[in-house]
């Protein structure tokens, strides 16, 4: 199999749309001799902040000369982002092998329970009754690739990020050293519940019995919940930077007075919360995992994780990357840019999803600016540019708002601004990174779709 080929058949999976339940990671994982047994895994959830998080973890334990595998989705531009050694991509030969591996693996175990049945039923009509299990969806069958892959390389810590919600992601079928909720906001309440409390039940539910628990939610009615689930399942809970926490200082450094707190290349509030939150993790595990304190400063100051307030001069002109993709995560980029860049002038190529509240996020993000161009992300969940460009237009009468049928069209209407923050969303980030030559992956972008009429619950 080629790696063509094999895009081919992960591209075909996407019509089985995502689904909730571990039954078919179980199984898949069983036909592979359950690698997920050979590793250790530090499991991240939450509604914003999980990759930035994971990715100060998997440098952290990296700097301390562990041999770090990171999981993460969506990615932003090629398919190999998902599934990383040291930082270090998925090869296309790795990618090929590992899906032919599992594809194989998959069919000897539906052959064998089918001659199983075969001969050991007489009568015609129980061979007709038997129903072979249901295929993969595209994210099932990733997990398990990533799973039979990191227990090949062989690595010390895995940082297994969570897909949808949590307590039936696919993800979910590993026992971790740690369960890692960075926050709870509302997104996906179509699938994960309307309320803090429910969408917090949802996340919780990467909590395994005596696992210890950090979080860094803010919402009390959230925090509750976490609290709740892990003192019903005997887990250590530990609350980072909260109210009532005793935790003093973002970073987790330098609480004693004794150092500066590191400086982190990812900019923002919310970042410093985020390191804050992997600190308290490697704090937690450090009897398992050893981390010195040169390492644990080296890791978050070389930590990089792109289109979060990811800043590039293209061409003489700046560029600010957000994948500010909810209002929640809206929020946080504001505030960014009232703060940390002075609240300079700037135009705003803006695309959403639309199963977000993109009134609401434009209504934050839109009187900001002073030139803004409303964009059809590459999705078929996009939001359409027109009914964007008016949102955009009555929260900001002011500004010049026009709308545009791709991003190429926006850059150009954008052409002779010098300060330009694309947002809105992660799809529409990774196109920006490739088309402005930030990223020259060849684009598989195209893979993070799913079909929502396949999601069950």
């Amino acid at each position: 199999m080629t790696y063509a080929e094999a895009l081919d058949h992960l591209h075909g999976l996407a019509v089985f749309g995502a689904r909730f339940g571990l039954e078919t990671a179980h199984r898949m994982a069983a036909g592979l001799g359950n690698p997920q047994e050979q590793l250790r895994f530090i499991h991240v959830a939450g509604t914003n902040g999980k990759g930035s998080t994971c990715a100060m973890l998997e440098s952290i334990y990296r700097a301390a000369g562990l041999r770090v595998g990171l999981f993460t989705s969506p990615h932003l531009v090629s398919f190999r982002e998902r599934i990383q050694v040291n930082r270090r991509l998925i090869s296309e030969t790795e990618v090929a092998r590992l899906v032919e591996e599992v594809i194989s693996s998959q069919c000897l175990v539906v052959s064998e329970r089918g001659d199983g049945l075969a001969s050991a039923f007489s009568t015609q009509s129980l061979i007709t009754n038997y129903s072979p299990p249901p295929p993969p969806t595209l994210f099932e069958f990733v997990t398990v690739m990533a799973l039979k892959y990191f227990a090949e390389q062989k690595c010390d810590v895995v940082i297994w990020e969570t897909g949808l919600g949590g307590r039936l992601d696919a993800t979910n079928i590993v026992t971790p050293l740690a369960s890692v909720i960075t926050n709870i906001a509302l997104d996906h309440q179509q699938w994960l519940g309307e309320t803090l409390p429910k969408i917090a039940a949802e996340k919780a539910g990467i909590i395994k019995p005596g696992v210890p628990v950090l979080t860094a939610a803010d919402a009390p009615e959230a925090v509750a919940v976490i609290r709740a689930e892990s003192e019903r399942k005997g887990a250590a809970f530990t609350l980072v930077g909260g109210a009532g926490s005793s935790d003093r200082d973002d970073c987790g450094t330098g609480a004693a007075g004794t150092a500066a707190p590191p400086v982190l290349p990812l900019r923002g509030a919310h970042q410093r919360r985020n390191a804050g939150l992997a600190v308290a993790v490697v704090r937690a595990l450090q009897a398992t995992l050893p981390v010195g304190e040169t390492a644990l400063r080296h890791g978050l100051e070389s930590v990089q994780w792109a289109g979060r307030l990811q800043m590039a001069k293209v061409g003489g002109r700046e560029f600010l990357f957000d994948g500010a993709h909810n209002a929640d995560g809206v929020r946080a980029l504001a505030a960014a840019l009232r703060g940390e860049f002075g609240g300079q002038p700037f135009a705003l190529a803006l695309g959403m999803l639309g199963d977000k509240d993109c009134e609401l996020m434009c209504s934050t993000l839109a009187p900001l600016a002073v030139r803004i161009a409303a964009v059809r992300v590459a999705s078929n969940r996009t939001t359409e540019p027109a009914v964007l460009a008016g949102h955009c237009r009555r929260a900001n009468p002011t500004a010049l708002v026009t709308a545009h049928e791709s991003l190429k069209d926006a850059l150009a209407a954008l052409e002779a601004e010098p300060r330009v923050v694309i947002a809105g969303s992660l799809y529409l980030i990774g196109e920006a990174l490739e088309r402005l030559g930030l990223d020259v992956t060849a684009g598989e972008r195209g893979l993070n779709e799913w079909q929502r009429a396949g999601m069950k619950r």
